[in-house]
């Protein structure tokens, strides 16, 4: 017997708008949230008891955001320059998530969706390779790709190892390992 949708929407939802600002960044995260829940909502009748519902979510997430994001590119824009954005008041953490966001944003879209399906949405690659096209193997390399991309870019990252040791790297041993 299947659970109450609510309990899904109270269990997954914050899985699911991790996804959903990953793909298409903080501002039209919602808007991805709500879609993907109204579609889950309609075909909720029709899922199987055995079925992954938070993968299901996840590739409903993923899809509902990249709609969003193909929409947003046939929509013309009527500003030469955009403004800056002021940040609202807001905590430390806050504006170094909004930092992360804008670093994950530029990521390739490869990059950016298998990092935010497996990293944010917690699919295996397998499933990430099901979803993107490829294997699983690409889908681990393009994760691990933007994460690595993340720890060179992200002002996050930046701080963090800006201090560390000025000392030349280790020598590199034959087989190419430390």
């Amino acid at each position: 017997m299947k659970e109450p949708f609510e309990r899904v929407v109270q269990r997954h939802g914050p899985t699911v708008l991790r996804v959903c600002r990953a793909v298409v960044g903080p501002h039209d995260a919602d808007d991805a949230w709500s879609e993907t829940f109204l579609a889950a909502l309609r075909a909720w009748p029709d899922l199987p008891d055995d079925a992954n519902v938070e993968a299901w979510l996840v590739t409903i997430a993923h899809r509902k955001a990249i709609d969003l994001v193909r929409a947003a590119s046939r929509r013309a824009v009527p500003l030469a320059d955009l403004p800056a954005a002021p940040v609202p008041d807001a905590t430390e953490a806050r504006v170094r998530d909004l930092d992360l966001w804008a670093a994950v944003a530029v990521l390739p879209d490869r990059q950016r969706h298998a990092v935010a399906l497996h990293h944010l949405g917690g699919l295996a690659h397998a499933e990430v390779a099901a979803l993107l096209g490829g294997t699983a193997a690409a889908a681990r390399r393009a994760s691990a790709d933007g994460i690595a991309t993340l720890r060179r870019t992200s002002p996050r990252w930046a701080a963090a190892t800006a201090g560390l040791s000025d000392a030349p790297p280790a020598p590199r041993s034959e087989g190419g390992r430390a």
